[in-house]
């Protein structure tokens, strides 16, 4: 911030020292939001693809997606999860959140692939790039698949498996969940060593 000009350097001075004192409030503020826990309700890993369902009609489109939502980035695709259910994925050390907005994959979910991305996330994830052109994801050595860890921080509201993903042929995804699976158990925190006293001297 600065003070506004015609201030005398008096005015100046204290206006910056207080505008200091307000920025160092405000930060340590939010370093305590920063460090609350995160809330974690189910973590697995599985195998991811990607998709764009935009309505075209290309690369596979099935039409829009079922959350009534427009596709975007961000939004996945599960074969049994509830819809708006959200979350983020992690792969390379790279981390990106996701919401379920689409059902999916179909068939290739009765093979361990259980999440679709959408492909500008799968494009940053791979180090690609989307091609809105063809909905491919071009430049990242013809990756289509990808093995991901996924965390959920949060269920949707309606019909759906709050569990780990089952394939969409078990119409999981029809089914209302009222048995949640059990959040994980915190990871615990390395405490401090309080250092050893030093033994007294004559």
């Amino acid at each position: 911030m600065t003070a506004r000009s015609g201030m005398r350097s008096f005015a100046l001075l204290s206006a910056t020292g207080l505008c200091a004192a307000l920025t160092f409030s405000g930060t340590a503020a939010h370093a305590d939001t920063d460090d609350a826990p995160e809330k974690i309700l189910l973590k697995g890993s599985t195998t991811a693809s990607y998709f764009w369902d935009d309505a075209s009609g290309r690369a596979g489109d099935t039409g829009l997606p079922a959350s009534g939502k427009p596709m975007q980035k961000g939004m996945a695709a599960s074969p049994s999860w509830p819809l708006m259910t959200e979350g983020y994925v992690i792969y390379k050390g790279k981390k990106m959140p996701f919401f379920v907005g689409d059902r999916g994959p179909g068939e290739p979910s009765s093979r361990g692939i259980m999440l679709d991305l959408d492909g500008k996330t799968f494009a940053e994830l791979t180090g690609g790039r989307f091609n809105p052109n063809t909905l491919y994801v071009n430049g990242n050595g013809g990756l289509g698949h990808i093995e991901v860890d996924y965390v959920i921080t949060k269920w949707g509201p309606g019909l759906g498996k709050k569990n780990h993903p089952v394939p969409f042929s078990t119409r999981a995804w029809a089914e209302r969940d009222n048995n949640p699976a059990k959040p994980p158990k915190p990871e615990p925190t390395a405490t401090a060593t309080p250092a050893a006293t030093p033994a007294a001297t004559d």
